[in-house]
C-alpha cells in the first residue's frame, strides 16, 4: 500500500495550495469556509469560472477540454489541499464530477466538445436526474418517459431530490424510451436543457433550513435528438457507470473536509469542558481512529487503482464514511448540548455542528443507501447470489 507521495506530487500539492491561498485570501476570500451549498450561489459561480480559467476547476480531465490531464494520486492531493484552503462548496459538483467523466466515457466526440469546455470553465452547471417518487435507489422503476418528435426528444415525468437544479442550467436524466418496457430494459440516458418553458423546479425545503434539493418536473420538454449518451435503450448501462463514478474518485478528497469537521467537534469539547467526560473523549478517539483508517483505506483504494485494477475493498468506502460521519454528528450535539439546539438569529438558520448533524443524517441514504452499498459488497465484491429482482 502506498503510504505518501513522490516528489513530483509533493510539488503538485505546493503549486495547487499556493494557488488556492492567494484566491481565497483575496478576490475570493468572501467564500472561504463556505459550506453551505444554496448561499452565495453567484459568488461560488464566479468562483467556479475562476477555477475554470486557471484550470483547477476538473484538473483529471483531459487538457484538450479544460482539465490538467492530473493523475489518481494529484485528483486527491487536489481535493485535500482545496478541504484545507477552506475552499467554498462546489456550485457545480455534478457537472465536474459526474456529468462530464460520463460524457467523456460515452459521449461522441461532438458531445465532448459541446459539453465539457462549458462544463470546467464553469460556464454551465449540472444537476442529476435520477430518482422519482416511486422510484429512489429502485432506479429500475423509473417512470419518466420520452419520445422521438422530429429531431427532439420530447419528455414527461417527474425527478425528485435534484441537488441544486435551481441553479443548473442543464440536467442529465434517465427517462423511458422503450415504450411498454419494464425494469432496466427501455430506458435511455438524456441530456435536457432547465431553462424552457417545459421544465419547473421546485424547492424541497430540509431541517437544515436549507432548499438544496427540488422536485423537477418535465411537461413537454423538449431536447435535441443528439443529446442522448450510447444508444436508445442503453440507459441502464451508462447510468450504473456514472453511479460508479459517485462512489469512486469523486470521494477520495473528501477526508479532508472530514478532517476539519471533527478538529471543530474537538475545539467545540475543549471550549465548553465536555472534553474532562472520559465518555466524550473516548468517542473523540473512536472518531479519530475511525478517520485514519479511512485515510489508510483511501490510500489502499489509490494504490489498486494505479495498475489498473479496481480493489473490491473500494465498494466499503460509501458506507464506511456515511456511517462515520453520522456518528460524528451526533457526537457534535452531545458535546454542544442544550445550546446546539438554538439558532443563533432570528432564521432557522445554524451553525458549523449543528448543521453537520442534520445534514448527516441523509449521508446514509442518498448516493445509494446503506441497504444498497451492503448489496453492492455482497454482490460485486464477495461474490454472495443476487438479490431476488421481480423486474430483472
Amino acid at each position: 500500500m502506498k503510504l505518501g507521495f513522490s516528489e513530483a506530487e509533493e510539488a503538485f500539492r505546493a503549486e495547487a495550495a499556493a494557488w488556492l491561498d492567494a484566491a481565497l485570501s483575496g478576490p475570493f476570500a468572501d467564500v472561504r469556509g463556505v459550506t453551505s451549498l444554496v448561499e452565495q450561489s453567484d459568488r461560488r459561480r464566479e468562483w467556479e469560472r475562476h477555477l475554470g480559467a486557471a484550470r483547477w476547476s476538473c484538473v483529471g480531465w483531459p487538457s484538450a477540454y479544460g482539465g490538467r490531464d492530473a493523475s489518481l494520486a494529484e485528483q486527491v492531493i487536489f481535493a485535500e489541499e482545496y478541504a484545507r484552503a477552506g475552499g467554498p462548496a462546489r456550485l457545480n459538483h455534478v457537472g465536474i464530477e459526474l456529468a462530464g467523466p460520463t460524457i467523456l466515457a460515452f459521449g461522441t466526440e461532438a458531445q465532448k466538445a459541446r459539453f465539457l469546455p462549458a462544463i470546467a470553465a464553469g460556464e454551465e452547471i449540472w444537476c442529476q436526474g435520477y430518482s422519482e417518487p416511486n422510484a429512489g435507489s429502485d432506479l429500475a422503476n423509473i417512470r419518466t418517459r420520452a419520445w422521438r418528435d422530429g429531431t427532439d426528444w420530447v419528455v414527461e415525468g417527474q425527478k425528485v431530490w435534484t441537488s441544486l437544479a435551481q441553479f443548473s442550467d442543464w440536467i442529465f436524466a434517465i427517462v423511458r424510451t422503450g415504450e411498454g418496457t419494464v425494469g432496466p430494459k427501455g430506458l435511455s440516458f438524456l441530456l435536457v436543457p432547465i431553462d424552457q418553458p417545459g421544465v419547473t423546479v421546485r424547492h424541497i425545503h430540509q431541517m437544515t433550513g436549507e432548499a438544496e434539493f427540488n422536485e423537477t418536473f418535465f411537461d413537454g420538454a423538449r431536447t435535441d435528438a443528439g443529446n442522448i449518451l450510447g444508444e436508445p435503450g442503453d440507459g441502464w448501462k451508462v447510468g450504473m457507470a456514472l453511479l460508479g463514478l459517485e462512489r469512486g474518485v469523486s470521494t477520495l478528497g473528501q477526508q479532508m473536509g472530514f478532517r476539519n469537521e471533527l478538529d471543530a467537534v474537538i475545539d467545540a469539547a475543549r471550549a465548553n469542558g465536555t472534553a474532562a467526560d472520559p465518555r466524550i473523549r473516548q468517542r473523540i478517539a473512536q472518531a479519530e481512529i475511525g478517520l485514519r483508517l479511512m485515510r489508510y483505506g483511501a490510500l489502499r483504494m489509490l494504490t489498486a487503482t494505479e495498475d489498473g485494477t479496481a480493489s473490491p475493498a473500494a465498494l466499503t468506502y460509501k458506507i464506511q464514511w456515511a456511517t462515520w460521519r453520522q456518528s460524528l454528528g451526533e457526537l457534535a450535539m452531545d458535546v454542544l448540548g442544550q445550546a446546539g439546539e438554538v439558532a443563533e438569529g432570528s432564521d432557522y438558520a445554524f451553525p458549523l455542528l449543528p448543521n453537520l448533524f442534520l445534514y448527516s443524517r441523509a449521508d446514509t441514504i442518498y448516493g445509494g443507501t446503506n441497504e444498497i452499498q451492503r448489496n453492492i459488497i455482497a454482490e460485486r465484491a464477495l461474490g454472495l447470489p443476487r438479490e431476488p429482482r421481480g423486474n430483472a
